[in-house]
């Protein structure tokens, strides 16, 4: 049994948002470098691109807002370190798990979309 307290969240620490835009872009600039050759690609790409900064800018809003509400109730509430937060259990809705393995299971799925992209994009840019 551990005699300290093990703190649970259900929030996301935002490193992991910034991490979650950061490989948008880098997907979407991958798809720019291989694929943005001719008109009517770069029109393909450019609502491709359009889509994913709405992807971004919505939910970042959204955030934004919620975030200036709870510090109008709790301002003094401290925001932990990304070191606290991945040590501190991650509730979800069937189970806890530790925060590093969240921020891998959150992270997983873009990332391996993002480098999927550049891989593509390094074929493309050889083959063409």
């Amino acid at each position: 049994m551990n005699k300290y307290p093990v703190h649970t969240t259900d929030r996301l620490h935002p490193f992991v948002y910034a991490a979650l835009v950061a490989l948008a872009a880098f997907y979407v600039m991958a798809a720019w470098i291989g694929f943005g050759a001719g008109e009517n690609t770069d029109y393909l790409l450019a609502v491709m691109t359009a889509f994913f900064v709405m992807i971004v800018v919505l939910p970042t809003i959204v955030w934004h807002t919620w975030r200036a509400q709870r510090r109008r109730r709790a301002p003094h509430e401290k925001i932990p370190t990304f070191s606290e937060w991945a040590s501190e259990q991650f509730y979800t809705s069937r189970d806890h798990m530790s925060g590093t393995s969240a921020a891998i299971q959150v992270l997983l799925p873009i990332a391996a979309v993002a480098f999927g992209m550049l891989a593509f994009a390094i074929v493309a840019r050889l083959s063409g």
